[in-house]
């Protein structure tokens, strides 16, 4: 059987999240686009947002980032894990960087109390090695990213045979899978070939660049090409 590919709406307020949820996006996902491929918002904005919507009985997933973290940083990633998990978000996300320590905060972020979704930042190519020890512990998901979005989308820096190669083993281990990169309308065929569980887009639906405001008319465009 095969399921729709959900739509990941990356937002930096409440004006957003409800545009969000209003066009039909089936992920909210709480960041801050001028601050880094998963830049963070204050953790005081992340709690008003979702009481924002769980407040308008919006039941819709809920996902926010700690920001940009380097791997040698592991209490300052945990303590971030703790604050962003403790405004009641579904899901933590965490950029994953090839690096030496990396495995270490793999290990670490999988005894965290809350649901953490490791994202692997593949401008350099995605390391299966690591991503094979994040599928046999406990996250609910995991994703492949772009930190650099100028350098075009998620296609344009990793191979589509190695996209594939990560959607299979993600999936094989039992766990969502989702894409995210910078991703705009043309790389939608490619998406639909790779099937992943959900996508994520912020440039493709904005008025202007990913740093602009999200445009509501563009994600109901979107939710409709993709439902």
């Amino acid at each position: 059987m095969t399921t729709r590919m959900r739509l990941l709406v990356s937002v930096r307020n409440e004006a957003e999240a409800l545009l969000s949820a209003e066009g039909g996006a089936d992920f909210i996902d709480l960041k801050e686009p001028r601050d880094g491929a998963l830049g963070g918002l204050p953790v005081a904005t992340i709690r008003s947002i979702v009481q924002a919507l769980r407040g308008r009985d919006i039941a819709l997933p809920i996902s926010a980032t700690i920001g940009d973290v380097a791997m040698h940083e592991a209490d300052l990633i945990a303590a971030r894990v703790e604050a962003v998990g403790a405004c009641e978000v579904d899901y933590v996300k965490v950029g994953i960087a090839p690096s030496l320590q990396a495995a270490a905060v793999l290990d670490r972020l999988a005894a965290s109390r809350h649901a953490v979704v490791p994202v692997f930042i593949a401008d350099a190519g995605l390391d299966f090695e690591l991503i094979a020890r994040a599928c046999r512990l406990g996250f609910p998901a995991l994703m492949a990213d772009t930190a650099d979005k100028r350098a075009g989308s998620l296609f344009a820096c990793v191979a589509a045979a190695e996209l594939q190669r990560f959607v299979a083993t993600v999936r094989e281990a039992g766990k969502l899978v989702g894409l995210a990169g910078a991703l705009r309308l043309p790389d939608l065929p490619a998406l639909r070939r790779l099937a992943p569980d959900f996508a994520g887009f912020r440039s493709a639906v904005c008025a202007g660049d990913r740093a602009s405001a999200l445009d509501g008319q563009k994600v109901r465009g979107l939710a409709e090409l993709l439902g």
